[in-house]
């Protein structure tokens, strides 16, 4: 039987198959497995290929992750400022902690010091979608009475997410005790939001406090 030779693949099709086979690699292995010849293999094309649009397995192995964490954010709606922001917490540590916070945690121990790479890691668009769901999740609070209207604003709906990011940091786990989600909620994001107040005023507006 004569084979019937495959069609050449250019530009943005032969990028795609690369990076849905890198994304491959890193979901099946890790990043310890992620290689030139592995991905080459898997996407039917040379080495060569692959260097000319990225210098080294890393490089790769970014713009790989990038691909796989391209999802929206779906807010969730438990009816409370707390039941919201302790939800969206659980599914930051639940990401953390799986197999894709895993890729992330590898790409970035790879990636060492190197600046561009660590750089890359951090897409502004998602980060920027994030910050502005945890506005719209504030601002739903500020809507119905949970949170004082002066709290409306990017930094203080952030806070959670930060201070999550910090026990990464801190810590070097890979998820941290719901007590803590906990703590993060109910002994600073909800006193801070319920206590802010316009400069000057001696009182501060209270919202509804939830169980």
């Amino acid at each position: 039987m004569r084979r019937t030779p495959a069609t050449r693949r250019r530009g943005a099709e032969l990028e795609e198959a690369i990076l849905r086979a890198a994304a491959d690699v890193l979901t099946e292995s890790g990043v310890p497995a992620l290689t030139m010849d592995e991905v080459a293999r898997r996407a039917g094309t040379n080495k060569n290929t692959l260097y000319r649009r990225w210098p080294h397995r890393v490089a790769l192995g970014v713009a790989a992750y990038r691909r796989l964490a391209a999802t929206g954010t779906v807010l969730p709606d438990t009816g409370s400022l707390r039941g919201d922001t302790l939800e969206m917490l659980r599914r930051a540590n639940s990401t953390w902690s799986s197999p894709y916070g895993e890729i992330l945690r590898g790409l970035i121990a790879a990636a060492g010091s190197t600046p561009e790479l660590l750089a890359e890691l951090r897409d502004p668009a998602a980060e920027s979608a994030h910050e502005a769901a945890w506005l719209t999740l504030l601002g739903r609070a500020v809507a119905r009475g949970d949170a004082a209207p002066e709290a409306l604003h990017p930094r203080v709906a952030y806070t959670p997410m930060a201070l999550l990011r910090n026990e990464y940091v801190t810590l070097g786990v890979p998820t941290v005790p719901d007590a803590v989600l906990a703590e993060i909620v109910d002994e600073v994001f909800l006193p801070l939001v319920r206590g802010r107040s316009p400069r000057g005023s001696a009182s501060a507006p209270q919202g509804p406090r939830q169980s």
